[in-house]
């Protein structure tokens, strides 16, 4: 497989999930070998970094962080799971404050900004991460592994205390055409009993009943499921987003167990460590 870049800018504008701020971001094709790298436009000094070389710091519970200081950027799970999904190696993120837009808290947004920016191929071959030992983080009850595998797979066991999620497993080998089919649509969610606590805490400041499911013991408040498991496909999203953080693709067998983007964000600097040395 070559590498691949977008055909010409797109500029993707909405309010971010978290600080409630109108955002913009422009993504720029780049040539063959650039990676991933995101620059924040904002700031008064320009930041870059490439992913790859700057990896998680998730600094919250609720979102992956990237960058360091004034440069960091919040929220770019979904769209580094729409760049998975649609197979872009290089490109160049202009951001216009220090989190990206939250959109309809999937990733659909994110994969029709990036199909209209016409993604192509470029004359170089695509660096894959195969893993050849499981690599493994988290304790019993909560945990991400990765094992060896000809394929990218995903199974995820979800456990909330309530009844409209419960404990369910889902489980997919995952390619770009399924993962926009069956993955991408899966939108954010929080539990109805920890919305006020979240708001207080200082998250989703932009979030609504439309981009965020609160999930009550009846389902959703105001709203309808795109899937009768949307949340566990959603928990599947953000850590295909997550392991993209890498800056390539990985091949191999993920079994998580209610990870989340801390734990998710170890295993990527653990799978770093030991594949991709700096």
């Amino acid at each position: 497989m070559d590498e691949r870049t977008i055909s010409r800018s797109v500029e993707i504008t909405g309010v971010a999930l978290q600080t409630g701020a109108l955002v913009s971001m422009t993504l720029k094709p780049a040539p063959p070998g650039t990676g991933i790298v995101f620059r924040r436009v904002d700031l008064s000094q320009p930041i870059s970094f490439k992913l790859g070389e700057v990896l998680a710091g998730s600094s919250g519970a609720r979102r992956t962080t990237v960058g360091i200081g004034e440069g960091a950027i919040d929220t770019i799970e979904h769209f580094m799971a729409a760049l998975w999904a649609l197979s872009v190696d290089n490109v160049i993120v202009e951001v216009g404050g220090p989190e990206l837009p939250g959109l309809d808290g999937s990733a659909l947004g994110f994969l029709k900004a990036v199909k209209e920016a016409g993604p192509v191929d470029q004359e170089k071959t695509k660096n894959i991460l195969r893993v050849t030992g499981t690599v493994r983080v988290g304790n019993d009850d909560s945990y991400v592994m990765i094992s060896p595998s000809d394929r990218f797979s995903v199974s995820y066991t979800i456990d909330y205390p309530v009844a409209s999620i419960g404990k369910e497993t889902f489980g997919i080998d995952l390619t770009g055409d399924n993962f926009e089919k069956e993955i991408a649509p899966a939108r954010t969610f929080c539990l109805k009993r920890e919305a006020e606590a979240l708001l207080a805490a200082g998250y989703g400041k932009g979030a609504d009943l439309g981009n965020t499911l609160v999930m009550g013991d009846d389902g959703p408040v105001g709203n309808t499921l795109r899937f009768p498991n949307e949340p566990l496909r959603h928990k599947i999203l953000d850590l295909v987003g997550d392991l993209y953080i890498l800056g390539i693709p990985i091949k191999g067998a993920v079994t998580a167990c209610k990870s989340g983007h801390r734990l998710n964000a170890e295993l990527v600097e653990k799978i770093y460590d030991k594949y991709l040395p700096r």
